[in-house]
């Protein structure tokens, strides 16, 4: 397989948009396409979840293609739930490996704050197995998450602050980054008292409803930032069927996947940007991706380990929690802010990151991507 590499990046500000679906998508394609000094793209690779369900609009691939003026490519919508734009990044990640083409644009977008909060949160809950007696008796994502929490509270003795910590962090981080969706201050006061979504869950502990995009060019060669690794795997889709709540099996094994293929392991990771949906998920996102032992993130936490001075700073860009959530854009989004910090120059850099990991998750836990980077370490 051919090496390959990201050598543009584009993104809008996440929140709330007057503009279409489509005009977000052109609007981080053409900053991606500029970063990258305008290449000839050979086909275009789209992760959208929503966008017949709640803006109307279908072919979206198709649609892109004209309005850059990129003539007959091809153009492909994949759709996996949360996950879709890591999916996306990963299939043109291997039509470029595997020389079919040679510069890809890889687009992720959503349109979500336009429709009332009852339509979109039954369009999020066509990602779960709705054929099933979870379906019928009405299980969302917070309930499915609350759950969690209350296990992993249970078994290992964290508490509601450690959730809070969490929510803190990635707010902190966000309010450094001028495109992400919440900025205003906060304290763990503040988010502990905040209204109940499901306990022990609370506003802050919850991502968003979002609006945006991100894109980035992809390469032959080793021009960029390298891509080292791509892991994808699947789990089960419903409750009932997961051995262990408080692991995720399609993130540990999408991990281990990245990890073989590039001969690296969690303590080679310098900077980390994973998918806390909720607060609860991130803790056991680092425990699963290996960077803390299994029930000792909250212990991470509590000793200042996921950010700047810790072991591996997370969700440098304020995580979905903060950063926002724009369903189809999240994945593409997690690796724009990867490569800006192998790149030096990210809002909340890291200094000297070299390696960086984007973990991208599906459902709960239906998908999962991992993909590492490599920088220079500037």
């Amino acid at each position: 397989m051919r090496k390959v590499s990201v050598t543009g990046i584009g993104m809008t500000k996440f929140g709330k948009h007057e503009a279409s679906l489509k005009s977000l998508a052109v609007s981080a394609c053409r900053a991606a396409l500029n970063d990258a000094s305008n290449p000839k793209v050979d086909a275009i690779y789209v992760g959208n979840f929503l966008g017949g369900q709640l803006a109307g609009q279908e072919i979206i691939g198709s649609i892109l293609a004209r309005e850059l003026g990129l003539g007959a490519i091809p153009a492909t919508k994949t759709e996996g739930a949360c996950a879709s734009g890591g999916i996306a990044f990963r299939q043109a990640y291997h039509m470029v490996a595997a020389g079919i083409h040679d510069t890809v644009l890889v687009v992720g977008v959503e349109k979500m704050t336009h429709a009332p909060t009852n339509l979109v949160t039954q369009a999020i809950n066509s990602a779960m197995d709705n054929d099933s007696n979870e379906g019928i008796s009405g299980l969302t994502f917070p309930g499915f998450f609350g759950v969690v929490a209350n296990r992993y509270m249970y078994e290992y003795g964290a508490s509601e602050e450690h959730l809070a910590m969490v929510a803190l962090k990635n707010r902190e981080y966000a309010m450094n980054n001028p495109k992400a969706q919440f900025r205003k201050e906060t304290s763990i006061e503040e988010i502990l008292n905040a209204r109940s979504i499901t306990a022990p869950l609370g506003l802050f502990h919850c991502s968003p409803i979002t609006d945006g995009a991100a894109a980035v060019i992809i390469t032959a060669g080793e021009k960029g930032i390298k891509v080292l690794a791509s892991g994808q795997a699947s789990g089960p889709p419903l409750m009932q069927d997961i051995p262990d709540l408080l692991r995720i099996e399609a993130i540990q094994e999408s991990g281990r996947q990245a990890y073989e293929q590039s001969g690296l392991g969690p303590d080679d990771i310098d900077v980390v940007e994973l998918h806390d949906c909720f607060a609860m998920t991130e803790i056991i996102a680092i425990e699963d991706l290996g960077l803390f032992e299994k029930g000792m993130g909250w212990h991470a936490l509590d000793q200042g380990l996921t950010k700047h001075g810790g072991k591996v700073p997370i969700n440098t860009s304020g995580g979905l929690l903060s950063r926002g959530h724009p369903i189809g854009a999240t994945g593409i989004s997690q690796i724009v802010q990867i490569i800006s910090q192998l790149r030096g120059h990210a809002v909340n850099q890291v200094e000297g990151a070299k390696i960086g990991l984007a973990q991208n998750l599906g459902g709960t836990g239906a998908f999962s991507t991992v993909h590492i980077f490599e920088g220079s370490g500037v």
